[in-house]
């Protein structure tokens, strides 16, 4: 298996920018286009542990959308193989200066690169 591979990597990295610009602006459209839609994608949430893409779509379309603007730090994206990736962040929000992290586990699918599983937390 080939780890890092560099047209693998732009790709997840073009993904998983794409997810974040769609965070920080409350893109719900774009947030659920890049969950996979299967039963069995999962998103650990700093409050909820969501199961199954429609779970989550319900969480994106009814969530507070205060205080989403942040900057990342400490970004690893890890690909492996040419279909299945890691990517790691730390984030702190700018308005409250909250920080937390952010992981995801990312699979090319016919439709593209989804996220099949994520956690988000805050730190101390």
């Amino acid at each position: 298996m080939e780890i890092n591979r560099p047209d693998v990597v732009a790709e997840v990295t073009a993904a998983f920018e794409r997810y974040e610009q769609a965070l920080v602006s409350n893109d719900v459209e774009m947030l659920d286009e890049l969950f996979w839609q299967s039963p069995q994608t999962i998103r650990y949430g700093a409050t909820e542990n969501l199961y199954g893409y429609e779970a989550i779509a319900a969480f994106r379309a009814s969530r507070p959308t205060a205080d989403l603007s942040r900057t990342l730090s400490n970004t690893v994206i890890t690909t492996y193989g040419r279909d299945f990736a890691t990517a790691n962040t730390e984030y702190r929000r700018i308005s409250s200066g909250k920080t937390g992290r952010q992981s995801q586990t990312w699979v090319r699918t016919p439709e593209g690169w989804r996220v099949v599983c994520a956690h988000v937390s805050f730190l101390g």
